[in-house]
This record gives C-alpha cells, structure tokens and sequence, in this order.
C-alpha cells in the first residue's frame, strides 16, 4: 500500500474528500490538505474571490509555495502526490514537488482548457508540462493537454462514490421534505439556460422541484421560485433527494463541453431515474428507455416525463435497471481510484 500526498481543493467541496476517503478505503495512508488553507487572509472575502478566480491564482502562488514547503518537511516521504483539480498549482509550486521524487498526478473533472471560465485555470495550464499524468473525463481536454505540454494524459468517465452515494436500504425512511414528483439538483448558472429549461417544463405542467444555490440571480426567479425547495444539497439529504424523486433530470453545462456529468454516474446509483440530454456519451453508458431516459429539448423532456408519471411500474423497471448498469460499469470512485493507480504501478 501507498503513502499519498493529496491536495485536494474546496472549489470541488465533497467529491474531492470522497475521492480521498475512496484511497483510504483501499487501504493507502493519506495525508489530505486544502490549499485554500494557504490562503488564509488572501481568500474569502467577496471581491476577494472572484480577483483570484479571474487572475488565475497568480498572485497566490508566493502563500503556496511557503505551505507546500512545510507540508513537505512535516510527513513521511510519499510515494505519490495527487492533486485533485489543480487551479491553485503554478509550475514554481508543482516544481517544488518535484524533490519527492515521486509521480505527480494531477485529477481535473472540470474542462481546464476550455473557455467557460476565462482565466481560472491560467496557473493550471502552465504547469500541466510538470505532471507525470494528468487525468480528464473529456475527449477534448485529453487532446488539448497533450498539445500543451502534458508528458501523459488518462481519460476516465465521472464517478459516484460508494459511501456517500449509498442508496437508502429502506426507503421509508426518506425525510418527507425530500420527497418529490421530478428534481433537478443544481446551480443557476449565467449563460447555461437551464433556468429557461426548467421554466418550459413548469410551463408544459410538471410537477418540478428545484434545489440548488444562486437561483435567485435567474431572471425567471418570479416564475420559479414556485418550484424551488432549498439550497444545495450534500450528504445523505443529496441522496434521500434523488432516491425520494420518481424522475431525476440531469442538466449539462454546454460552457463546459460536458457529454456526461456526475449526476449521471451518482443518480442511477442512488437509485434514482435518470433523465438527462441525449448525447453520444449518454447512451454508451445507458440503454435508452430502459436503463436511463433521454430528450434533445425541453418539450421532449416534459412529454416523456408526464408518460413516465404516469406508469409506475415502466418507472420502477427503469430504475432498477439503470442501477444494475452503472453498477456494471465499474465507475465507483474506487473504481477509478485503483484504475488510475494501476496505471502508475502504484500500490
């Protein structure tokens, strides 16, 4: 077994410690840090923030550096670094590393080197030359890392985590305010559109529920706020939200080139009906109609919906289906942990 450095970042919250926990469980030893503790005094403020975002995190590099330094000198010498999304590491940072002597992966479920978040990744990209293997989930960003500099470049699919994803054993148990007829679980984002979706399907009749953070900003809020439920979710109410639902849609971020997300990795398998876009990665993972749902617009969404609502048993067939697929895909997060660590020869 491994002795793992893993800096792991807050910009992902929970998947990035579920990806730690999943190392753990495969019996690595991890000495897990945050680089937003470097930060101390340069983050966390409102305009504070979106200058780092927007500079990426240039002007942190100097406070990284100095933290990565006395993590060095604080453990036992590793045997792998694991950087999961990378933004806060500069090539002086991830150079620094390189006196371990040891592999130096970088793990980015996020598309680095697209163009939906400006200059967010700026620090990431140049130091991409420095990683012994990069890790992506996009055919794209794996052919884009290559022609920046990246030695070694992996192309996984996203991950459920078998812990914090677990279904329900007795689904009586499920919280009454988690319990819905069709949710989406996710973000109000500028430029996406989903508000406009999911107004379309509200129009169209759907007993829709929204949670998730910043719908407020959407300049439908008026006509939404009658569907919205709460904030974002994590922990077991996440899963008693998708597990409570009868249909659970799975919205993609066209800024981010995504053909997949994890929500189509972590609804199936918290037993929850996936109903997303129809797109060339969705149906390699689920065999339409009978292990997942798919639409091209919203009209298409809300007519398969009000057909699914109204047959349980096709519903319950469909679900059942789906979690025996993914399941069968093998895209757990120690699934993918121990795949990326065969391919290093570690462990």
């Amino acid at each position: 077994m491994a002795n793992i450095l893993y800096l792991g970042c807050d910009a992902h919250g929970s998947t990035s410690l579920h990806r730690a926990q999943a190392l753990a469980r495969l019996g690595h030893t991890i000495s897990h840090h945050n680089p937003a503790a470097a930060a101390t005094g340069f983050m966390g403020s409102s305009w504070l923030d979106p200058i780092h975002y927007r500079t990426g995190y240039r002007i942190l590099q100097s406070p990284i550096r100095s933290w990565l330094s006395k993590i060095i000198d604080s453990i036992p010498k590793p045997d792998l670094v694991w950087v999961d999304s990378g933004e806060f590491f500069g090539p002086t940072a991830i150079a620094g590393l390189k006196g371990l002597a040891c592999p130096i992966l970088l793990y980015n479920v996020d598309d680095p080197t697209g163009h939906r978040d400006g200059r967010r990744f700026d620090s990431l990209l140049k130091a991409l030359p420095l990683y012994d293997l990069v890790v992506v989930v996009r055919k794209e960003t794996e052919a884009e890392c290559l022609s920046l500099g990246a030695k070694q470049v992996m192309r996984v699919i996203r991950s459920y985590d078998e812990v914090a994803h677990q279904p329900f054993l007795n689904p009586t148990h499920i919280p009454t305010e988690f319990r819905s007829e069709v949710i989406f679980i996710g973000t109000w984002m500028r430029y996406e559109k989903r508000d406009e979706f999911l107004l379309h399907l509200l129009e169209q009749g759907l007993p829709l529920s929204i949670w998730g953070s910043r719908w407020k900003k959407s300049p439908h809020w008026a006509k939404l706020q009658i569907a919205y439920r709460g904030g974002s979710l994590s922990g077991r109410d996440y899963v008693a939200a998708i597990q409570g639902s009868k249909i659970c849609l799975g919205l993609l971020s066209k800024g981010n080139r995504d053909l997949h997300t994890q929500r189509s990795l972590e609804v199936p398998f918290a037993a929850g009906l996936l109903c997303a876009e129809r797109t060339t990665e969705h149906l390699e993972m689920y065999q339409e109609g009978k292990e997942a749902v798919f639409w091209a617009d919203a009209k298409e969404c809300a007519s398969i919906c009000h057909r699914l609502l109204l047959n349980d048993s096709l519903r319950e067939n469909i679900r059942v289906a789906g979690q025996k697929r993914v399941l069968a895909l093998q895209v757990g997060n120690e699934n993918i942990c121990r795949k990326i660590l065969t391919h290093l020869r570690i462990g």
